[in-house]
């Protein structure tokens, strides 16, 4: 079995923690090291089951390989915590729950995390380090960009495209077609209709512009 750490503590990181649990009840493939934190008082203490080993120090000071996952929603997060450890001892391993369904032609990227009873149909690319929580519809002919996040049970249409880093709240129903930008924020239960531009905050039904941000601003350590 191959050693794994879960960088994030909290309750993505406890869930993909049960996501592991699961994969192994069916077929025993991965060693639960713990989970990962910068946040130093959390260092030593049990989370769950699982000890917090460390930050990204941790990973650093390994000598041998490592899988990551991400126990992380928000992109801007995600996109920091894979460059603080990313080496070449470590790798980032997609990985997919049992009860997903998924149809023919579908390709995943590097670190993506697929929770329980989500319905993935047919041709269809997800980024690397995407994060599809539970019960997602995608459909087909789909675009998810790098470190895009859906929250549970967002329902996204055909021919839609949902740019890098974009974060997509509970519930929210993405129309065919339509674009989300990059780096751009759909709240919960949000039905989006028309293309959307990068780096905005976009509500309600049907969702419309609340908020702009700068470019880059997902760079920010407080983003």
């Amino acid at each position: 079995m191959r050693d794994i750490v879960i960088y994030g503590a909290g309750g993505a990181g406890r869930e993909v923690a049960q996501l592991l649990a699961d994969i192994n009840a069916r077929e025993p493939q991965w060693s639960v090291l713990g989970f990962l934190s910068d946040e130093v008082a959390s260092h030593g203490r049990i989370v769950g089951d699982l000890p917090v080993l460390g930050g990204s120090e941790w990973v650093r000071a390994r000598t041998t390989p490592l899988a990551v996952a991400l126990g992380v929603g928000s992109p801007a997060l995600k996109h920091r915590l894979v460059e603080r450890v990313r080496g070449p001892l470590v790798s980032f391993p997609i990985l997919v729950h049992p009860t997903v369904s998924m149809g023919r032609r579908v390709s995943l990227g590097e670190g993506t995390i697929v929770c329980t009873a989500t319905v993935i149909t047919v041709d269809i690319r997800v980024g690397a380090f995407c994060m599809i929580n539970h019960g997602c519809t995608i459909t087909h002919d789909d675009v998810l960009g790098h470190y895009s996040t859906l929250a549970p049970g967002v329902n996204v249409s055909g021919n839609v495209t949902v740019g890098d880093g974009a974060d997509i709240g509970t519930g929210s129903q993405l129309v065919q077609g339509v674009s989300i930008g990059a780096w751009s924020i759909v709240g919960a239960g949000a039905v989006v209709c028309r293309d959307l531009p990068a780096n905005v905050t976009a509500v309600g039904v049907p969702a419309r512009v609340i908020k702009e941000r700068p470019s880059g601003w997902h760079h920010d350590d407080h983003a």
